[in-house]
């Protein structure tokens, strides 16, 4: 037997998704105050300009693309990336001006988008559940999760959904993706008849 691998519905990585149009708006509408704040004697045209082109581009995002998030999770990735750069961006222009403090400040606002971009992308690729020899990888949020056979008491697979009772009485429920065919449901049966016995 070859380990296998399911794409399934996570429920923390959905709410993180649709959860991401709020955040967008959010993060628009700092963008536009903060742009707005600089409107006084520290007025730099090109920091001005980059932060409201910015902000009115995460709100098309908002307002024209209702459920891109969640129908197309790449693209909080790309948003993601072109935020690090944006932050790291305005970082060298005020690192330019021996502004250290506001530029320290916005680098490091742009590494920590690049870290989420990092998650994000790690997200898209493992939100399956996979069958190894071994045992049984499950996507988290944070991080993954690997339960060996010996740690599963019990698993239970249809065609729409997987049940796990882990050894420490914890129960992991996921719906697949899209319903497995009569195949790939036979081949999780015979990893649970080969490793639990049922």
């Amino acid at each position: 037997m070859n380990g296998i691998s399911f794409p399934v519905i996570h429920p923390a990585f959905e709410k993180l998704k649709s959860s991401g149009r709020l955040l967008h708006l959010i993060a628009a509408l700092l963008l536009i105050a903060h742009a707005l704040s600089h409107l006084g004697d520290s007025f730099n045209p090109v920091y001005f300009w980059c932060q409201l082109i910015f902000a009115f581009d995460i709100l098309l995002l908002v307002f024209i693309g209702r459920n891109l998030a969640v129908t197309m999770p790449g693209i909080n990735s790309v948003f993601r990336f072109s935020e690090f750069l944006f932050f790291l961006g305005i970082g060298v222009i005020l690192f330019l001006e021996a502004k250290w403090v506001p530029a320290s400040f916005h680098a490091l606002l742009g590494f920590i988008y690049l870290y989420l971009f990092h998650c994000e992308r790690r997200i898209i690729k493992t939100e399956a559940i996979s069958f190894h020899h071994t045992g049984v990888g499950i996507p988290g949020l944070v991080e993954s999760k690997f339960l060996l056979w010996t740690q599963i008491n019990e698993l239970q697979a249809t065609y729409h959904s997987i049940e796990i009772q882990t050894a420490q009485d914890q129960q992991l429920k996921f719906n697949f993706r899209e319903n497995l065919s009569f195949d790939e449901l036979d081949q999780i049966h015979d990893f649970c008849k080969h490793y639990l016995g049922n």
